[in-house]
């Protein structure tokens, strides 16, 4: 089969595309064939050798839309039965989706019954089970003002899409480090639009808000905290500032009276909650639809694009 193998760290460039073994199934798992996946920003980090238990050489890739091939457990995933899969370990301990065919453990393939384009499909995994499992912990009430920190990622606007989507009387205000992309955000339904060129600071002025999503991660954390109104709640999923842990923390000091500090892990993933991900996408009617979309060919391109100062939303690859 063709893959994307990466043998040391570097840009797109090591993205190399090979002809390799197709995987063999063995027991507890299944050979699934790749229709799709999105591209993330956790795989552009490992790419780069951010990962420290990432071994080269490796094929990465997080989650996928697929169709099983064959499987241990043919009782319960049959030939041609469509699957997503996230998370678990895939691209990092094992070989990911950056290829024709992945093999995955049983445990971590979801089957799902849409009539949604691949391309559509795609979009969903790792980026809407993180905005959904966002946008529960924030506990939306509908005369809330939501700031969403970073909102120029496909998490950013999924969690827009999904508030929205919910109770479009909501406001959400979006910020982005340069106001070229301000239109972008007034057109993917953010209300409001704050310039922040300081990954670490909102500009002092910006006001308070009922609920915080901060997608910088721990390198804005403390700063997000004093613009939380009281008894509001600020979620910090996402990493995207390249700092990882909150050194030096004390809570007692850092968090403001009767303000909340949460986060959701999408490597706790069930059946259960994927399936009410998707409900609830389709009781609401939510546009998953990708911001852009790159044929496999062009995988190069894609991690080139949403590594660079231009990208914006969801990027997928449809095989």
């Amino acid at each position: 089969m063709k893959a994307y193998v990466v043998e040391h760290p570097g840009g797109p460039e090591v993205l190399e595309l090979k002809d390799v073994a197709t995987p063999k199934v063995k027991p507890g798992w299944n050979l699934v064939k790749v229709l799709g996946f999105g591209i993330n920003h956790s795989e552009i980090f490992t790419r780069e050798g951010k990962s420290p238990s990432v071994k080269f050489p490796r094929i990465l890739g997080i989650e996928v839309v697929g169709k099983i091939v064959a499987s241990s457990v043919p009782q319960q995933l049959t030939p041609g039965q469509t699957v997503i899969s996230i998370m678990g370990e895939m691209g990092r301990q094992f070989d990911g989706s950056y290829a024709e065919d992945v093999l995955l453990p049983n445990d971590q393939v979801y089957p799902v019954q849409t009539t949604l384009s691949i391309a559509n499909l795609a979009a969903i995994p790792e980026t809407y089970y993180t905005a959904f499992g966002i946008a529960k912990s924030l506990q939306i009430q509908a005369n809330d003002e939501v700031l969403i920190q970073a909102a120029t990622s496909g998490v950013g606007i999924a969690v827009c899409r999904l508030i929205k989507a919910f109770n479009a009387h909501v406001k959400v205000t979006g910020t982005s480090r340069t106001a070229a992309k301000e239109n972008q955000l007034l057109h993917a339904g953010f209300d409001k639009v704050i310039v922040a060129p300081n990954s670490r600071e909102l500009p002092a002025n910006c006001g308070a808000f009922d609920k915080i999503v901060n997608l910088i991660g721990p390198l804005s954390v403390p700063d997000a905290l004093q613009h939380l109104k009281e008894f509001g709640i600020l979620n910090s999923t996402g990493q995207l500032g390249g700092v990882w842990t909150l050194d030096d923390f004390d809570p007692i000091t850092a968090i403001p009276n009767n303000r909340y500090l949460t986060s959701f892990y999408s490597g706790d993933v069930s059946q259960t909650s994927i399936q009410e991900m998707l409900d609830f996408l389709a009781k609401y009617q939510v546009d998953v639809q990708p911001a852009k979309t790159f044929s496999f060919d062009h995988l190069r391109q894609a991690h080139a694009y949403l590594s660079s100062h231009e990208s914006f939303g969801k990027v997928v690859i449809v095989m």
